[in-house]
């Protein structure tokens, strides 16, 4: 090969390689994050929740798990998404290198309208905003910042296991909070089926709780899941005829 198709050939190398990198970096957002209150992660962020997982110290999220606010949160659609995030843009905060963590949205971090967006109120519509764990927040910067600028993308879910499906209610109404969600991790739309009914429509009553006003007891269930993707996912029969309210059983997973 002449020097001539030797030089172009580079070019056209190095052109495509500052593409890959422009389309790699187009994937990242602008936001900021906080440390959540308590160092050993008992903060709403690990326990309870506006997601309703309840304890992730007892569930497959863990300590890697973030509280969003209301903008990102997008009314609890966005419960089970796993994002992406790393600190940047600030020396004496970011740790070197601005590594990543991958959390898992499971709060809402409130807004807070007696303080200004830019000192306080990190969390007023319309702000992107994180409210980290402490595990996650110490992946990237260091514990004494107050508020880092971060970016964060959306990246699948990687979860052991199958679909957990917790059940609550009463003989009229039935309940199921669905989580440790792969792929996308961000349900959209649940159906439940009963040895003798159709599949019925369940509809979202607060974070990843979905429910019917239906008498199920003494069927057993199979749920239709679906993801913001648009995949879906049926588990037949996943609680027998015996099952009772506050049990947790498993289904197949997204992969």
């Amino acid at each position: 090969m002449d020097s001539g198709l030797q030089q172009l050939a580079l070019c056209f190398i190095i052109l495509c390689r500052l593409f890959q990198a422009t389309a790699e970096d187009d994937d990242w957002k602008i936001a900021t994050a906080t440390l959540s209150r308590d160092k050993d992660g008992s903060s709403s962020v690990t326990t309870g929740g506006a997601c309703g997982y309840g304890d992730l110290r007892q569930s497959s999220y863990g300590g890697y798990s973030a509280g969003l606010s209301g903008k990102l949160f997008n009314r609890g659609s966005s419960c089970g998404a796993c994002l992406e995030v790393r600190c940047v843009n600030h020396i004496r905060w970011c740790l070197q290198g601005s590594p990543s963590v991958v959390v898992t949205a499971t709060d809402f971090c409130p807004p807070n309208s007696g303080l200004s967006s830019d000192y306080g109120g990190w969390c007023n519509f319309p702000k992107e905003h994180l409210e980290l764990s402490h595990a996650a927040f110490t992946g990237i910067a260091e514990t004494r910042a107050e508020v880092i600028p971060v970016q964060y993308r959306r990246v699948k879910c990687g979860r052991r296991g199958g679909l957990r499906f917790s059940l609550n209610g009463s003989s009229h109404f039935f309940q199921v909070l669905i989580s440790n969600v792969g792929l996308d991790g961000e349900v959209v739309g649940v159906k439940v089926k009963g040895h003798t009914t159709a599949w019925i429509p369940m509809a979202r009553n607060w974070g990843q709780n979905w429910h019917s006003s239906l008498d199920l007891i003494g069927q057993s269930l199979s749920f239709e899941v679906t993801l913001i993707g648009g995949k879906t996912i049926a588990s037949y029969d996943v609680a027998p005829p015996y099952w009772r309210f506050g049990m947790t059983y498993q289904g197949k997973q997204f992969h």
